[in-house]
């Protein structure tokens, strides 16, 4: 009964990947509209909360909360599957976790210096080649053991689809910033950012979907048995 109500508590409160997902929308579209000649299309999603950006204030508490609520979720949901699937994919979700964990508070810590900064200063190579770099390989290497994990059960298929439709969207960005023109970086860089963040709410949402499935379930067999 205690692992029945431990599940139902989980699952309710994994919806903060969803709220944490509108959150992420809402610092991306109100920062922009809080920096006077934000291009969307060019300019990446770190220009918005960059030391010396008009949008820094609102777009950067926009971003706290989302980071609060993307953590939170992946916390849960590491105690979700702790007992549930196989080593790879629960080393997967692991992993993403931690991914989480180091964007939210490494973004925070070492913002850009300025909006469009090439990296010259030690907040900007934190920020640029060390938080970054460590974002980049944690979600790819999670999201590949997902996939596997996912694939060798074959029971959750629709969250394993998802994970390897997050994954070649995030290698897109990440390969695609580095040769696109200028005009659509930061259209390109949006590819690997929402992936993730996506996929954040997409696990919320699964493991709340996963206990009202189950929850029909039982009420249709006490039906049965009455």
């Amino acid at each position: 009964m205690k692992e029945k109500n431990k599940d139902k508590i989980i699952s309710v409160m994994c919806l903060s990947g969803v709220i944490a997902f509108i959150f992420y929308i809402l610092h991306d579209i109100i920062g922009a509209l809080n920096y006077p000649g934000y291009d969307w299309l060019s300019q990446a999603v770190s220009d918005l909360t960059a030391v010396g950006a008009p949008s820094r204030i609102i777009a950067g508490g926009l971003s706290s909360v989302y980071g609060v609520f993307s953590c939170m979720c992946l916390v849960l949901s590491c105690l979700y599957f702790c007992d549930k699937e196989n080593k790879l994919f629960r080393l997967g979700i692991y992993l993403f976790t931690l991914m989480s964990f180091i964007s939210s508070i490494g973004y925070n810590l070492f913002p850009l210096s300025e909006s469009g900064t090439s990296g010259t200063t030690f907040q900007d190579i934190m920020h640029v080649y060390v938080i970054t770099v460590l974002v980049v390989l944690l979600s790819i290497t999670s999201l590949v053991l997902i996939t596997i994990g996912g694939l060798r059960n074959k029971t959750n298929m629709f969250f394993t689809i998802t994970a390897i439709i997050a994954l070649i969207l995030m290698m897109i960005g990440g390969i695609g910033f580095n040769i696109v023109p200028e005009e659509i970086k930061g259209l390109i860089e949006r590819f690997s950012n929402y992936s993730a963040v996506i996929f954040t709410a997409i696990i919320g949402s699964y493991i709340f979907y996963q206990e009202i499935i189950k929850k029909k379930g039982l009420d249709s067999n006490e039906k049965r048995n009455s």
